[in-house]
């Protein structure tokens, strides 16, 4: 049973009204898959109506069901009610995402002009915006603060001097180094001030009388181990006290992402992360002090189901049914994530000789090879994975496929990116819930 979805207490402006078409939602009547539409069948029903209405393409495609981020949504609310979650939307722009996670009270995690752009478009409030780049351009500084967008991080001096001349009412949350060690990818070569630096940084933001009003970390993207994020929060509360000391009111903590999905397949989950921070917050924080988080692949990774077609086969052992196969979508679009080191979930046979085999395994495995369609050498998708014998022609699905995959694509050799179907198999309980229900008739 889902939890009622209702609007975080903090802060929270009115939802703002938003024209049903702007969403599409529709009848699943047209023999034509339209991907202007949202759908409200189930992402294999919405497969098999797009395998049936192709005629002269084979052309990748994407099927993105909004009511998985729903699903995600209330799982957050019912797991961490005391963080307000705001998207990371690096992790998947797409504005139907936005928009109804904009509708769910959702804040968002901005980088650029270009993001805060794509989130107002929306219609959601300024507010509800954090600028979470440590170093920002000028002139998206300016654009922030003529926008009304006022919180943003900072992790340097010179970043508080840039924020002085540009943005002068922001409302700052000082970055700080946590122990990213026990993540898949760390980010504090890069990102944040080490504990011992911030007395000083604190120091300079108050001469220039700036506004600093809380403490953000990230413990790096796909956390392996839960006591991260406590050991993070622990230092938070240390740089809490030193701006005490300083004569800071802070009211604010931002726990950042990294919050594992289970494409990562790492040794720690959301739920064991929950079990281990709600308490830490609730000893370290009055409840006075607001804290937010910046999930991004959280919210989308398990909404986005890929469709590729076999558009080439090469044996390596006929004998023993080894083959490379090359497939429509590679590093280059979909799987960039591979070239940083992110895993992907195994493929599976979608269609073969004709015969829709979702979810369904009725053949022999033998080992492949998967290679994408650019003449990148290095375009390679798996290795040794177990797939049936296929033939050009036939189809494979990947699922999981929503974080960071349309977001890094290019369209290197010309070959287009996998245009993006919408279905919403959380439609019944969106229309039962407290969701504005003009945004899904």
């Amino acid at each position: 049973m889902l939890a009622k979805v209702g609007h975080f207490p903090h802060h929270q402006p009115e939802c703002p009204i938003v024209d049903p078409v702007q969403l599409g939602i529709t009848e699943n009547k047209q023999s034509v898959i339209d991907s202007s539409k949202v759908y409200t069948c189930s992402v294999e029903e919405l497969i098999k109506q797009k395998l049936d209405s192709l005629t002269d393409t084979t052309d990748g495609f994407y099927v993105l069901d909004l009511g998985e981020v729903y699903r995600q949504h209330c799982l957050w609310q019912s797991l961490l009610p005391r963080i307000k979650p705001y998207f990371a939307i690096k992790a998947n722009p797409d504005l139907r995402i936005i928009t109804l996670l904009g509708s769910l009270g959702v804040g968002f995690d901005c980088a650029s002009k270009g993001e805060i752009k794509s989130v107002l478009s929306c219609g959601v409030e300024p507010c509800r915006i954090i600028y979470a780049n440590t170093c920002k351009e000028p002139s998206h500084l300016r654009f922030a603060g003529q926008n009304k967008v006022h919180k943003m991080t900072f992790d340097s001096a010179d970043e508080l001097y840039k924020i002085k001349q540009h943005s002068p009412n922001a409302e700052l949350l000082l970055r700080i180094l946590p122990d990213d060690s026990r993540s898949m990818l760390a980010l504090g070569h890069k990102f944040g001030a080490p504990v011992s630096q911030c007395e000083e940084l604190l120091q300079t933001a108050k001469d220039l009388e700036l506004n600093v009003v809380g403490i953000s970390f990230h413990v790096g993207t796909g956390c392996k181990d839960e006591m991260a994020f406590v050991d993070a929060a622990e230092r938070a509360k240390q740089v809490f006290d030193i701006a005490k000391s300083l004569g800071f009111n802070f009211s604010l903590l931002n726990v950042g992402g990294g919050f594992p999905t289970d494409d990562l397949k790492v040794t720690t989950s959301f739920e064991r992360i929950a079990a281990v921070l709600n308490p830490a917050l609730d000893r370290l924080f009055p409840p006075n002090v607001e804290v937010m988080a910046e999930p991004g692949r959280f919210y989308v990774a398990s909404a986005f189901t890929l469709c590729l077609n076999v558009i080439g086969r090469k044996a390596i052992d006929a004998k023993q049914n080894k083959y490379s196969y090359f497939v429509n979508d590679g590093t280059h679009g979909s799987f960039k994530s591979i070239v940083c080191g992110f895993p992907v979930l195994n493929p599976e046979v979608l269609m073969k000789k004709g015969e829709f085999l979702y979810n369904k395994d009725l053949y022999p495995v033998y080992p492949a090879t998967i290679w994408g369609p650019t003449c990148d050498a290095d375009d390679r998708l798996a290795v040794d994975v177990p797939l049936p014998l296929l033939d050009i022609g036939d189809w494979l699905v990947w699922k999981c496929m929503g974080a960071y995959s349309t977001a890094k694509s290019s369209e290197f050799n010309g070959f287009k990116n996998p245009s993006i179907l919408y279905t919403n198999t959380s439609y019944e309980e969106m229309l039962n819930s407290y969701v504005p229900c003009h945004l899904f008739i």
